[in-house]
């Protein structure tokens, strides 16, 4: 079974092509910049060359005719027929209340992913406008999931997902936690329980997802007790332009002080802030490192933030947990930052967490393995997340019990 699972963002639409035989990925790329001048696809052809194309998108269903494209290209394509696809999984970021695991797309499906739109409004429409878009480019006939981000931690008790405002804007308006990253949190800690060689049901792990956008999940015998976003993904520790949480007060007096209506402070929150908005240098870690080096003050006080909220995570989840067994580093930056892994490891030694040092600065550039030494009674990991893999194995488990 061929499954093409599909990310569809705003502006953008990822996809892989997975053979599930072998669980080997045939094809992947992007599309970029739709519905604006300039879009463009980007592929990987089956020769491993990077190819980059010009392509009118106006919208994500032009988006699958590129996609289409690629993947039946005489000299660089993956399959020589779409009907060598047998369903399409897709990536949904808030499944509400609704769902707790993935499910075949229907009206009924469809219906409630709309409803939804006001807790991701920059997601579940576009995701939305994947789904139409990829039945009219495949059909009705090819059976389409839907693997929701929220869905993992649906096992989250009311004293962890529940907020301490009037409950009556849980029942109208169902503000609460809901949590995201499900589907990395769910891989990866699936591959820790392996590596431990332990059923998950007898672990404490937590889980930590760090890149541009993160968060950090307790998982107690392979249920989520409790994990750092909330109602949307702006709460938590502090992100690339995300403040994560603070006192409610520093909003509401930042918009009194400058005028900002309420849109205009979720931008500042959302875009303007965490690492970019501490450091006044960027988004991204890499230039924020640079400038450290360099010797600039707020650089350095933006990653000593970070190292800071993210071990103090992990401390709380320690007692929700009652204890640990393990740690998994997982995400762009738990995966490619070793000062990262160091620094927090570092507030973790009063835990009993015995970091190899020369095992952690080793773990780079695609590397995975245990960063803690063999007496740590906690294990670090270092896991490559795959989230892509974790949505393709659930399409064909649910297409195969139809």
């Amino acid at each position: 079974m061929k499954v093409l699972v599909i990310n569809a963002g705003s502006s953008s639409l990822k996809y892989q092509l997975i053979d599930m035989s072998t669980e080997q990925v045939m094809a992947k790329g992007n599309c970029e910049r739709i519905g604006t001048d300039g879009s463009f696809i980007g592929f990987k052809a089956s020769n491993g060359e990077k190819i980059e194309r010009a392509a009118e998108m106006k919208n994500h269903t032009q988006a699958f005719e590129a996609v289409k494209c690629a993947l039946l290209d005489p000299e660089h394509g993956a399959i020589k027929s779409l009907d060598e696809v047998a369903a399409v999984g897709h990536r949904v970021v808030q499944g509400g209340a609704y769902f707790d695991r993935s499910v075949l797309i229907d009206a009924d499906v469809l219906e409630k992913i709309k409803e939804l739109s006001p807790l991701a409004p920059l997601h579940n429409p576009a995701h939305i406008q994947g789904i139409d878009a990829c039945t009219e480019v495949f059909g009705k006939e090819v059976p389409q999931v839907a693997v929701f981000d929220t869905a993992f931690h649906q096992t989250m008790p009311e004293k962890a997902y529940m907020f301490a405002v009037p409950y009556e804007y849980y029942e109208k308006y169902g503000v609460r936690k809901y949590g995201f990253h499900g589907t990395s949190h769910r891989y990866v800690s699936a591959r820790m329980a392996e590596l431990m060689g332990k059923p998950i049901e007898e672990l404490k792990l937590i889980t930590c997802h760090i890149g541009n956008g993160s968060s950090i999940t307790a998982i107690d015998g392979g249920k989520v007790i409790d994990t750092t976003m909330g109602l949307t993904p702006l709460g938590g520790f502090m992100m690339g332009t995300r403040s994560g949480s603070l006192d409610p007060s520093v909003v509401t007096f930042i918009g009194e002080k400058e005028g900002l209506s309420m849109d205009e402070m979720s931008a500042v929150l959302n875009k303007k802030s965490g690492l970019l908005g501490v450091s006044g240098v960027s988004s991204d870690d890499r230039d924020v490192t640079a400038a450290e080096q360099a010797g600039n003050p707020r650089a350095k006080l933006a990653h000593d933030m970070l190292y800071y909220q993210i071990a103090q995570y992990i401390g709380s989840y320690f007692v929700a947990l009652g204890g640990c067994d393990g740690i998994v580093f997982t995400a762009g930056l738990g995966e490619n930052q070793p000062i990262l892994r160091e620094k927090v490891c570092d507030y973790l030694s009063c835990l009993g967490v015995k970091l190899d040092k020369d095992a952690n600065n080793n773990m780079i550039h695609g590397r995975q393995g245990t960063l803690t030494a063999e007496d740590s009674p906690i294990r670090v990991e270092l896991i490559a997340t795959d989230e892509e893999m974790v949505i393709a194995r659930d399409t064909k488990a649910i297409v195969e019990s139809l």
